[in-house]
């Protein structure tokens, strides 16, 4: 970790974002595009620098801090209970930090003129959650998400875009066979929902618990290298 570490810049705290983030380095001079990722619950900006240090060097990625801390570099997007009846969410929170990630996404893309169309949001367990939040509730605003060992929130269905506003966007499903904190049912769940609302997305399954294996993260880069590049995905 220490080397992917090194490429990640200080702690951006500008007034101007409603969100802490830092950057990859070296920054391109004019980036291609965009992505930003975001961490689970527990983690923080620095959870996903291995990921962002295997994005084309000819993107600007952002890492964003969740606005909610629960212990010395521990953020959260919402707070949630794991029960036998499934994950429990403290709604408002997860409604709050979604408002809030539109208002960054906007922010980033007129700071350092990124298009929508070249914009993504992806992230990890809670962060796939709010990534998928963002685009399926304003998808004018990203070209497509990745959810990876994550969920859509069936609480997100009043803020859903009609099917007619979602017919551009693209989505990546990544998730563990063996996923003990959020079950491979939930990535199923999210493949047939996409399938219904008509949104083009990849479902891709792995042998792993509740982590970012290697062929999660390549098929991730490649997914979004494709959709940035125009290809079929």
């Amino acid at each position: 970790m220490d080397s992917f570490n090194s490429m990640i810049g200080s702690l951006h705290q500008d007034t101007a974002f409603e969100l802490a983030f830092r950057l990859r380095t070296p920054q391109p001079a004019k980036p291609k595009g965009c992505v930003v990722l975001l961490h689970g619950v527990g983690g923080s900006e620095m959870s996903l620098a291995g990921l962002a240090g295997s994005i084309d060097p000819e993107l600007m990625v952002v890492l964003a801090q969740a606005p909610l801390p629960l212990a010395p570099q521990q953020f959260a997007w919402f707070r949630v209970a794991f029960t036998e009846h499934g994950p429990s969410i403290v709604a408002a929170e997860a409604e709050r930090s979604r408002q809030l990630l539109i208002r960054f996404v906007a922010q980033l893309q007129s700071r350092y003129g990124i298009a929508p169309q070249n914009t993504l949001i992806a992230g990890f367990s809670q962060g796939g959650i709010m990534s998928a939040s963002v685009a399926l509730s304003t998808p004018e605003s990203v070209l497509g998400f990745a959810v990876l060992c994550g969920r859509i929130l069936p609480e997100l269905e009043p803020h859903l875009a009609p099917p007619s506003r979602l017919a551009s966007l693209q989505a990546f499903i990544g998730h563990g066979e063996y996923d003990s904190k959020l079950p491979v049912q939930w990535a199923q769940r999210a493949d047939r929902w996409l399938t219904q609302l008509k949104v083009s997305h990849q479902l891709r399954l792995y042998p792993v618990e509740h982590s970012i294996s290697e062929a999660m993260q390549a098929d991730f880069v490649k997914w979004l290298d494709a959709c940035l590049s125009g290809k079929s995905v």
